[in-house]
């Protein structure tokens, strides 16, 4: 029996879930605000005082581990680098890009997002990168990734050889919804980012012994995080 503690920070929404054998046991969220410093650790302590479940008898730690905000990637990763070190379990990190895709699965498998021709679809979850850009990848309706991780910065013209292959073209995520509009022919269904969508990758990734170096491991920003100057004048 496998408990995992599932952490995903990498966007607007903080979300923390205790999954069993790849099944979420239970979940808290909040998309209120970019909060996550202080809410992760209130919904660790929340969650395992919920199920009864001692921070030892966890077997390891999942986290998102992006492409995604920049300070809420590093809150997430460095909570769970952290609880990793002080209770030695391992730490499992999953592409919030493969996870966002898992969530849609599970949607639509629940009956709350609905998409003619599920099969043969081809699923494109979008994290908002600012202005029209998004982190973003394609994938079968199994979750199998079409492409790579990339910085796409969205026109008229793109995933044009996906969306004219007669599959239908389902975009999700953050940024998602600015895309629409410019995406003839593509379906937008509302997802949002959630740990539970780590639950069975993470689980996955623990079967086959796929941890990571708790000293070295960083998370995968795509891009390098740029600090720009303020154009007020301060004095």
């Amino acid at each position: 029996m496998s408990l995992i503690l599932c952490i995903e920070t990498g966007t607007d929404i903080c979300s923390v879930g205790i999954a069993k054998e790849g099944e979420l046991l239970s979940l808290r969220e909040s998309d209120e605000g970019r909060d996550h410093a202080r809410k992760v650790g209130v919904f660790v302590d929340e969650l395992l005082r919920e199920t009864g479940i001692a921070p030892d008898d966890l077997d390891a730690v999942a986290v998102g581990k992006g492409p995604g905000s920049y300070t809420g990637l590093r809150i997430g990763v460095s909570f769970a680098k952290g609880l990793c070190y002080g209770l030695q379990k391992p730490l499992l990190a999953v592409g919030s890009l493969d996870a966002l895709v898992e969530v849609a699965r599970e949607d639509y498998e629940a009956g709350i997002i609905s998409v003619d021709n599920w099969a043969e679809a081809r699923l494109c979850p979008m994290v908002d990168a600012r202005r029209m850009e998004v982190y973003t990848q394609v994938f079968d309706a199994e979750g199998r990734a079409l492409g790579e991780v990339a910085a796409e910065v969205v026109s008229a013209e793109s995933f044009a050889a996906y969306r004219n292959a007669g599959h239908p073209f389902v975009i999700f995520g953050s940024g998602a919804r600015k895309c629409a509009d410019l995406l003839a022919g593509a379906t937008f269904v509302e997802v949002t980012p959630s740990a539970r969508g780590l639950a069975r990758l993470a689980q996955q990734a623990l079967d086959e012994g796929r941890t990571e170096d708790i000293a070295y491991f960083e998370p995968f920003y795509l891009k390098d995080f740029v600090v720009t100057t303020s154009k007020k004048k301060l004095f």
